[in-house]
């Protein structure tokens, strides 16, 4: 239960993280559309590239514990994840959000944070497992959005599900295996 120990100013996640290889990949694919676009935000980079399934931060302890327990819960196969537009996100006016989305490639990932939401409930999260989700990989902020925009799908198998803190960078505290 150690690994739930953050300072009060981290943020505690669960997410999907691509391979090295494919942080890689989105990470240049990511430099060609800031160029593309005239975007003066930073690159997120690669070891920090995830989709956020559920946030965990401030959540009192009982709960950190029952979170931790549904994900050991989880039982799936492991999926295939593929992005293939790019989109600015609404956020605040002056560092609005410039990610990856998709649809067909991400119905396996929206089946899969269904089942974790489901095991979240019966351990008695039903607020946590109820929120919205829109899978998506954060690649920049920056103070201009643009529309919608292809770009040649890029995913990876998704091997498994990681607590994530982030406080000056993101550490690994938990990677759950998927398997059946």
């Amino acid at each position: 239960m150690d690994a739930f120990a953050a300072r009060s100013s981290a943020r505690l996640f669960l997410a999907a993280v691509p391979d090295a290889g494919t942080a890689e990949r989105i990470h240049q694919v990511a430099g060609v559309l800031k160029r593309a676009h005239h975007f003066d935000g930073k690159l997120i980079t690669p070891k920090r590239l995830h989709i956020s399934l559920f946030a965990l931060s401030g959540l009192p302890d009982g709960q950190l514990c029952a979170a931790w327990e549904a994900a050991m819960d989880v039982r799936a196969e492991p999926f295939e994840v593929s992005f293939d537009r790019s989109v600015s996100f609404r956020g605040r006016p002056d560092n609005r959000p410039f990610v990856l989305i998709g649809e067909k490639g991400l119905r396996g990932l929206k089946s899969f944070r269904q089942m974790l939401g489901a095991a979240m409930m019966r351990r008695g999260l039903r607020r946590l497992a109820s929120t919205n989700f829109t899978p998506h990989v954060t690649l920049l902020y920056d103070p201009r959005g643009v529309d919608e925009y292809p770009i040649e799908p890029i995913g990876w198998t998704m091997k498994e599900f990681v607590l994530i803190r982030s406080f000056n960078g993101h550490e690994h505290l938990v990677r759950w295996p998927l398997w059946v």
